[in-house]
């Protein structure tokens, strides 16, 4: 029987490299560096970091998938690649569309207001100036910014991290998307907020959409996602349902390793 199904993102043995300077003895000093520029000598100090290895996955329209593992397992990396923001070392990856990356740690104006950051991160994300404009209100009033105060009016700078993180997922998460990538956004906020993160989740994927969440919080990935991939050490260990994944690695996580 055929897979009628319609692939957003195909993800093809990839493995990605950082390069980074440092690890030589005396060489990832300031000094030495100011000299190796001064003399235009090769670094001798580069490290490779294998982060993502032969990982390949298919995913589908309509499919709310969690990424989990420990720290440094490559969740936030393999995201960042699928979002064409990394090159692959090897392999390749397909995408429907231009995803788009949304993270804790994605950036807004800090020398702006709320209210002109939601102007500005909407218009850049296609939307005409009239839809920004009736939809403004709503979007600031999703993100709780304005309970304790006018926050929306005093600049990125006098927010709190939780805040921002809320703002930066309603302004995201108003527009539909083909496939969106959420990096620990929905772990900031109150019960409140979250639930409301995870209805809106819910919904992009009733439009079609493709939704990847990396979460250390295993319940809004069990609460959000129906699959699950577990990355360990850059290795894909795991594909499949939810609930199946996570009980296998709640079992890792506990155990002696």
């Amino acid at each position: 029987m055929a897979d009628d199904r319609v692939p957003t993102v195909v993800v093809d043995d990839v493995h990605i490299v950082y390069r980074v300077l440092g690890g030589g003895a005396g060489g990832s000093s300031a000094l030495s560096t100011l000299k190796r520029i001064a003399t235009r000598a090769p670094s001798t100090a580069i490290r490779e970091v294998h982060a993502v290895k032969g990982v390949s996955f298919t995913a589908y329209q309509g499919e709310a998938i969690g990424l989990i593992g420990s720290n440094g397992s490559g969740k936030s990396t393999l995201l960042r690649a699928v979002a064409g923001l990394l090159p692959a070392e090897r392999g390749r990856i397909y995408t429907r569309g231009q995803p788009s990356l949304l993270g804790v740690n994605a950036a807004l104006m800090n020398d702006l207001s709320g209210e002109r950051n939601v102007v500005l991160g909407c218009l850049a994300m296609g939307m005409s100036p009239a839809e920004v404009r009736a939809r403004t209100q709503e979007i600031i009033d999703f993100s709780g910014i304005d309970e304790r105060g006018a926050f929306s009016s005093l600049p990125m700078s006098a927010y709190s991290s939780g805040m921002a993180a809320r703002l930066r997922f309603a302004i995201a998460a108003v527009k539909k998307h083909e496939v969106l990538l959420i990096d620990e956004a929905l772990a900031t906020g109150d019960a409140t907020f979250r639930a409301k993160s995870e209805n809106r989740v819910r919904e992009l994927r009733a439009q079609a959409g493709t939704v990847f969440l990396v979460s250390h919080s295993l319940e809004s990935i069990r609460d959000t996602c129906d699959r699950t991939l577990w990355l360990e050490a850059g290795v894909l260990r795991m594909d499949g349902p939810t609930d199946e994944v996570l009980r296998a690695y709640e079992g890792f996580a506990t155990s002696d390793r």
